[in-house]
């Protein structure tokens, strides 16, 4: 059985197709004028409408669009009240009329709930949906530390901490800019952080579970103002979120003992967090490609609530 999911988040568009084993996913990035920090709503949108017939259209070539059971989209940005963003009417305006035209059921799932299960299927840990884990969703838009329970076949993610302001991804995308690197400038940042061997960092403050990183942004410029080379510049800021992502997790941990960690979200495929929170939890990790914004999560949860639920 194959289903199908659509992802249609603030920077890229994406199509998946998952078996149940297996799976394939067809996304892009959204344009972004050069020196800008982001894209309005309705240009998103309008990207998305013009780009999911190109990705329709790659995975139909490579062979993947037939015998579809079910379709999912991300309809919103986390499973809480007031959730929303205009661009993924995209992704489920497409899927709920696919969905019709097949005979199929349509599942409307949050674009945190594909984060997660995608991080788990390509962290090899699938068993982490069906029982409490902690995870963070770090991203250009979140930066949240959860306790994610099953919902059925689905999860139900409570958030415990996170920032209170801007969120890591954010911070690494404004450095990035500042120092020359195209927007989203995660990948760009992890490179040039490689080049600097630096361990320095700032003590970011935590307050029970949550911290503010807005202050980190003037810090970044000050070090820039002063000359300082854009690699130690990258390398502190990875440096330091990955220092307080760290320590609100141990502090998590203490409040749920023995709860395996999940990482998800585009900042979750940077090799330093990584590392830090490999050794000090031992923390599963997506590969990169997963990790960052992708609709394979969306067509894992498409495989299980059409194999285990009924259509919301």
């Amino acid at each position: 059985m194959r289903c199908l999911g659509l992802d249609t988040s603030n920077y890229t568009t994406s199509v998946a197709v998952f078996d149940g084993t297996s799976g394939t996913n067809a996304g892009r990035l959204l344009e972004v004028a050069e020196g800008s920090l982001g894209l309005r709503q309705s240009d998103a949108l309008f990207q998305h409408v013009k780009r999911l017939p190109a990705l329709f259209a790659t995975l139909r070539e490579q062979g993947e669009l037939h015998d579809i059971a079910a379709v999912a989209a991300s309809t919103r940005p986390r499973a809480v009240e007031g959730s929303y963003m205009p661009c993924f009417l995209a992704g489920e305006g497409q899927g709920r009329a696919l969905a019709d035209t097949l005979g199929v059921p349509f599942y409307a799932v949050s674009h945190q709930q594909g984060h997660l299960a995608a991080a788990a299927w390509s962290a090899g840990r699938m068993e982490l949906l069906d029982k409490p884990f902690l995870a963070w969703h770090l991203s250009g838009g979140t930066t949240e530390l959860l306790h994610v329970t099953p919902d059925g076949v689905n999860v139900h993610a409570e958030k415990l901490g996170g920032t209170s302001d801007i969120s890591a991804g954010q911070l690494i995308d404004r450095t990035g800019v500042l120092l020359g690197i195209p927007f989203p400038a995660g990948k760009g940042l992890d490179a040039l952080a490689a080049a600097s061997e630096s361990k320095e960092r700032f003590p970011v403050r935590l307050n029970g579970l949550t911290f503010s990183l807005s202050g980190m942004e003037n810090k970044s410029r000050a070090m820039a103002e002063q000359g300082r080379e854009g690699a130690d510049i990258a390398r502190f800021v990875l440096n330091t979120v990955s220092d307080v992502v760290r320590r609100a997790t141990l502090e998590a941990q203490k409040a749920y003992p023995g709860l395996p960690v999940l990482c998800s979200g585009g900042v979750a495929s940077n090799r330093i967090l990584r590392d830090v929170m490999t050794r000090a939890c031992q923390a599963a990790f997506a590969e990169p490609r997963y990790s960052t914004d992708n609709a394979m999560g969306v067509a894992i949860l498409a495989h299980r609530l059409r194999n285990g639920g009924d259509a919301p």
